[in-house]
């Protein structure tokens, strides 16, 4: 069963732009938006016309587009200086998930032989980027195998905002075991990746697919209407908190009272953060909070509050999967020596 292809190739690297599917209006519209320069691609970042691993394959796009930028520049330390801003602006996109961080710390590393030999860097970052794509993939593929093992046949998949490939690659493999599943999202206000992103790529797998508000988990989970809560993971610290798009900690807190258990998925844990304190929580303008697919929502008496993720401290989290296998929240640093 393969996962959904439109979603899950979200950004495409042209000879002259990056193109990023517009998730804000997926499904209803299929649009690209078409990015020249790096700092088209942070703002498209920025304003959330991608999300979940999309920023990831946008930085490493963004970074190509510096280098081949650089490659117009005469001297080797201008390269550098270009592609150092670039990987800077980057970042600054969106701080609570480290992705974007990583991929673009190794294509830095990926220019610097040619930075060095007066190469051109443009050919090297993108062969890199590219690699570094496949990598990650085959660790979500990888991933979705650990975790399905853990999807009992027959169950009810709660799902919380919108997980991409984590959860894609999860519900592709239990199917491939043969296991029958249902599932039941989170609308998650105020974008609706769960309504629009998840409920659409679950549908379109095959899996009968429940939408509901996102106050009504609790309820659902206590008259035994929930067999195994599953989120992403936008990072998790090294003692086993897990850091996700906000109202997972509700939803957790919730599993834990009904005895509901608690996959987080995450291709890693992140070594530089010791705990959940050593994460910069992004905090969004509340006006999105105001506002639903473009209308005015909220009173116009009242001014919106945005934190855009929340802290599930481990011993709400049941077992945290990634692509080297499960492990117990209070064990992640193994992941490290696996």
């Amino acid at each position: 069963m393969p996962v959904p292809t439109l979603v899950a190739r979200s950004v495409l690297v042209e000879d002259d732009a990056v193109r990023i599917l517009d998730r804000r209006v997926f499904p209803f519209e299929r649009t690209w938006v078409t990015c020249r320069d790096v700092e088209d691609v942070a703002r498209a970042i920025e304003d959330m016309v991608t999300q979940s691993l999309g920023p990831w394959f946008a930085a490493a796009g963004g970074m190509v587009l510096a280098a081949r930028a650089a490659d117009r520049l005469p001297a080797a330390a201008a390269r550098r200086d270009h592609l150092a801003a670039a990987a800077g602006r980057l970042v600054a996109t969106r701080p609570t998930n480290n992705g974007i961080r990583d991929v673009v710390a190794g294509l830095l590393a990926a220019a610097e032989p040619a930075l060095a030999d007066g190469a051109p860097v443009g050919p090297a970052v993108e062969r890199a980027a590219r690699e570094a794509g496949d990598r990650v993939r085959a660790g979500h593929r990888r991933l979705g195998e650990h975790a399905a093992a853990l999807v009992p046949d027959g169950a009810t998949l709660l799902t919380h905002c919108w997980a991409e490939t984590y959860l894609t690659e999860t519900v592709a493999a239990a199917l491939r075991a043969g296991k029958h599943l249902d599932a039941v999202c989170t609308e998650t206000r105020p974008y609706l990746q769960g309504a629009r992103l998840t409920a659409e790529s679950l549908a379109e797998m095959g899996v009968p697919t429940r939408l509901i508000t996102d106050g009504m988990a609790a309820h659902l989970m206590s008259r035994g209407d929930v067999g195994v809560f599953v989120t992403g993971a936008d990072r998790v610290a090294m003692d086993g908190s897990v850091v996700n798009k906000v109202g997972t900690l509700q939803i957790a807190v919730a599993a834990h009272a009904f005895g509901v258990p608690y996959l987080a998925l995450v291709q890693a844990p992140d070594p530089q953060a010791a705990t959940a304190a050593d994460v910069e929580l992004e905090d969004r303008d509340g006006a999105e909070v105001l506002h639903c697919l473009g209308r005015r929502t909220g009173s116009a008496r009242a001014t919106g509050v945005y934190p855009a993720f929340d802290v599930t401290p481990p011993r709400f989290v049941s077992v945290v999967v990634t692509d080297r296998g499960r492990f117990a929240p209070a064990d992640v640093a193994s992941y490290w020596s696996a």
